[in-house]
């Protein structure tokens, strides 16, 4: 018997009440980019720019709120954003731990440049890497 069957519980359970596949699926996209975000100065720049996205290539967007659009069809996830937009596209990397991601960003020579915080889906935090790109690290 694996180690895996063993720790699973009657109902097929691992720890946590997580499935083996969930836990093994967190474990494979973990410190992985996930997602881009692209800015938008304003409300009217971001539909333009789903305009010319939905036209150029196809893309379908789920819109969240008036200042969020997502969208699955462009590869890896992306969005496009109006409300407080970064200066730049921001590379976004999925961790199982937030909290403790946070720690080694610091830990690291990383600088936080916004606070853990929550948003549909989940809960991120920005960061600046020692040569000054601006990513984010989002978890569940």
């Amino acid at each position: 018997m694996s180690e895996a069957e063993r720790t699973r519980d009657q109902d097929g359970q691992g720890q946590g009440g997580q499935s083996q596949d969930a836990l093994e699926l967190a474990k494979a996209a973990h410190n992985r980019i996930d997602f881009v975000e692209f800015p938008a100065p304003d409300r009217e720049a971001l539909r333009q720019a789903q305009e010319f996205y939905t036209r150029t290539f196809g893309w379908k967007y789920q819109k969240w709120g008036e200042d969020y659009i997502d969208t699955a069809d462009s590869g890896v996830g992306s969005g496009l954003a109006s409300d407080e937009p970064t200066s730049a596209p921001l590379a976004v990397v999925y961790v199982v731990d937030l909290e403790h991601t946070r720690k080694e960003v610091e830990r690291n020579g990383g600088v936080i440049v916004r606070d853990i915080f929550s948003f549909p889906g989940g809960r991120r935090f920005h960061f600046k890497d020692p040569a000054g790109n601006e990513l984010a690290a989002w978890s569940e």
